[in-house]
C-alpha cells in the first residue's frame, strides 16, 4: 500500500507515468520535462502561460528548474520495484511467473525462455533473434515479412518481397550481416576519428588550463609587484612630502624670525624718534632764546631708507619647486621594473622602404607616393608598400605609437627580419613572421598567418599603440582614445628579433615620439 501511495506521488499529472527528468514550475508543481515543454508550447501566442495542475498564470514562460532531489527519489523507487527494467523481455509462454526470455521468434511474434525455446526451435521456419518487446520493428511494414536484406541505394532494410516485386526491385542488395559489418567498419573508423578529436580536445583543454594557470600565476606575481611598487611609491612620496614640508617650515621660521628682528629694531627706533620729538617740542615751547640756542645736538641725521635694507626675507619658492621636481624625477627613475613598459624611439629605415612610399627627413613619417626612386637593395620591399624600423627588439617590454589620422588604409605591427622582401610572402600580413593591425577604410582586423580576426565596428581613433613583451611572447594593439581601448593580444614564442613595420595605401602615417606617453 505504501508503495502504491508513493507511486502516485511520483506520477506526472500530464502523462500519468513516473516522472522522467522532473522539473519544477515557479508555482512549485513538478512535471516531466518533455511533458511540460509540450504544454507550454501549445500556450505560446495566447498572451500568457499557466500551470496545468493549479492553473496559476504567468505573463512570461516560466523558467524550468530541474528537481534533482525528486529525480533521485524516482530512481531509488524504481530500483526497488520488481520488473523495473523496462528493457527486460519476458517469456510469452510462462504464465505462472515472469521468466526472462532468451530469444524472440519473429514469425510467431513471441518471446521464449530456455525451456520453451527447445521445443520452438525444432521447426526450421521459425526466425529467431535476440529478445525484443517489439518484433514488428523487425518486419516489413508493407509485406509483414521478416527483414532480411539491405538496399544500399535507399539505405533501408527490406524483405524478400521488396526485392522481388516491391519498389526496391532491381536495386543493389546486401545481406543484413554483410551491410551490418560494413556499417560497423565505418562506425569503427568514425569512432577512431571521434577518439582522435576527443584526445585533441583533451589536449587543448589541458593546454588552456595550463595557460590559465600560468596567467593566474602571472597575475598574482604582477599584483604583488604592483602592490610593492605602489607601496614603495607611497613611501617615497611621503618622504619627499616630509622633506618639502620641512623645507617650507624651516624657511617660514627663518622668514618669521627675520621679520621679528626687523620689527623689534623698528620699535626701538620708533621710541627714540618719539623721545626726540618730545625734546624738540619742549625746545620749541621755550621762551628763553639763550636756552634754545645753547642746546647742542638738537638735530640728528636718520636714514629714512634703512627699512629697505631689512628686505630679502621672502620664501625661496624656486628652491622648493626644484626640490619637489627633483624628488619626483628621482622617484620615477626608480620605477623601471614590474609593469613598466619603455617607450621605444622608432625611426624608419629608408633602405627597406617600398618605391611607393616617401619617407620624411626625420624618418618618422611614411607617405603613399608612387615612383619613388630608391636603390635596389636586398632588404627593400619590392612588391608591397612596406617599411621597417631601423632598430630591432630582442628583449624587454616596449611600445610605440602611430598617428594614423591621415590615412584610411594602413597596417602597423611587428615582424621578423627574415620576412621575404619579394613575392607573395613579402607581406606584413598573411604569414607567420608578422603580427599586424590592419585597417581597410572602416573595417579593422588583426592578422597573423591564416588567422584573421575581424574587430567590431564603431572603432574611431587617430592614434594606435603597438606594445611588445618579448620574454612573455606577447604583441598587443590599442586604440588611444578615451579611455584606451584594447584591440587584441597575440601570444607566441619569438625566435628572432622583432622589427616595427607599417604599410600605407593612402595618405600618410606618422610615428609618435619615443618619449610620448
Amino acid at each position: 500500500m505504501a508503495s502504491a501511495g508513493l507511486r502516485e506521488e511520483l506520477e506526472c499529472s500530464i502523462c500519468l507515468s513516473i516522472y522522467t527528468d522532473p522539473v519544477t514550475l515557479r508555482c512549485g508543481h513538478n512535471f516531466c520535462q518533455g511533458c511540460i515543454h509540450r504544454v507550454l508550447a501549445t500556450q505560446e501566442g495566447s498572451g500568457g502561460y499557466s500551470c496545468p495542475e493549479c492553473r496559476e498564470e504567468f505573463k512570461e514562460r516560466s523558467a524550468l528548474q530541474r528537481n534533482i532531489k525528486l529525480r533521485n527519489i524516482v530512481e531509488n523507487f524504481l530500483s526497488t520495484q520488481p520488473g523495473q527494467d523496462e528493457s527486460q523481455v519476458f517469456c510469452s509462454q510462462c504464465f505462472h511467473a515472469p521468466v526472462p526470455a532468451v530469444k524472440s521468434c519473429l514469425l510467431c511474434e513471441v518471446s521464449l525462455c530456455e525451456n520453451h525455446l527447445r521445443v520452438h526451435k525444432k521447426s526450421p521456419e521459425h526466425v529467431l533473434c535476440d529478445p525484443t518487446s517489439s518484433p514488428e520493428t523487425r518486419k516489413c511494414s508493407i509485406h509483414q515479412e521478416v527483414l532480411k536484406y539491405y538496399c544500399t541505394e535507399d539505405s533501408s532494410c527490406i524483405c524478400v518481397s521488396c526485392c522481388l516485386i516491391g519498389k526496391h526491385k532491381g536495386h543493389q542488395m546486401e545481406s543484413l550481416d554483410e551491410a551490418s559489418k560494413k556499417k560497423k567498419k565505418k562506425l569503427r573508423d568514425f569512432l577512431q576519428e571521434v577518439m582522435s578529436l576527443r584526445e585533441e580536445n583533451e589536449k587543448r583543454v589541458q593546454s588552456l588550463e595550463e595557460r590559465r594557470r600560468k596567467a593566474q600565476e602571472k597575475a598574482a606575481d604582477e599584483t604583488e609587484t604592483v602592490t610593492a611598487l605602489f607601496r614603495d611609491l607611497r613611501r617615497r612620496l611621503e618622504e619627499l612630502e616630509k622633506r618639502v614640508l620641512g623645507d617650507l617650515t624651516r624657511q617660514a621660521e627663518r622668514v618669521s624670525s627675520h621679520y621679528n628682528d626687523v620689527i623689534r629694531q623698528l620699535g626701538i627706533r620708533k621710541e627714540e624718534l618719539s623721545r626726540k620729538m618730545r625734546h624738540i617740542e619742549e625746545l620749541c615751547n621755550m621762551t628763553d632764546p639763550l636756552t634754545v640756542l645753547q642746546e647742542s645736538n638738537t638735530r640728528d641725521t636718520y636714514d629714512t631708507e634703512e627699512g629697505d635694507r631689512h628686505d630679502g626675507g621672502d620664501l625661496d619658492v624656486t628652491g622648493i619647486s626644484h626640490t619637489l621636481h627633483t624628488g619626483l624625477a628621482d622617484i620615477m627613475s626608480g620605477v623601471t621594473g614590474g609593469l613598466y613598459i619603455q617607450p621605444a624611439d622608432i625611426s624608419l629605415d629608408v633602405n627597406t622602404a617600398s618605391n611607393y612610399l616617401q619617407i620624411s627627413d626625420d624618418r618618422k613619417s611614411a607617405i603613399y607616393a608612387e615612383n619613388q626612386i630608391y636603390p635596389d637593395t636586398p632588404e627593400r620591399f619590392q612588391d608591397y608598400i612596406h617599411v621597417l624600423s631601423s632598430r630591432s627588439f630582442s628583449s624587454g617590454r616596449h611600445y610605440w605609437e602611430v598617428d594614423v589620422g591621415g590615412s584610411e588604409r594602413w597596417r602597423v605591427g611587428m615582424c621578423y627580419p627574415s620576412i621575404d622582401r619579394r613575392g607573395d610572402q613579402a607581406l606584413i600580413r598573411y604569414n607567420y613572421k608578422s603580427w599586424t593591425l590592419d585597417r581597410e577604410y572602416d573595417q579593422y582586423s588583426v592578422i597573423h598567418g591564416s588567422e584573421v580576426i575581424q574587430l567590431p565596428d564603431g572603432i574611431c581613433s587617430d592614434r594606435v599603440r603597438v606594445s611588445m613583451d618579448y620574454e612573455a611572447g606577447q604583441i598587443s594593439f590599442y586604440a588611444l582614445c578615451d579611455p584606451i581601448r584594447h584591440f587584441h593580444t597575440f601570444t607566441a614564442t619569438f625566435t628572432e628579433p622583432l622589427y616595427a613595420g607599417l604599410a600605407v595605401a593612402t595618405g600618410c602615417v606618422k610615428i609618435s615620439g619615443g618619449n610620448q606617453k
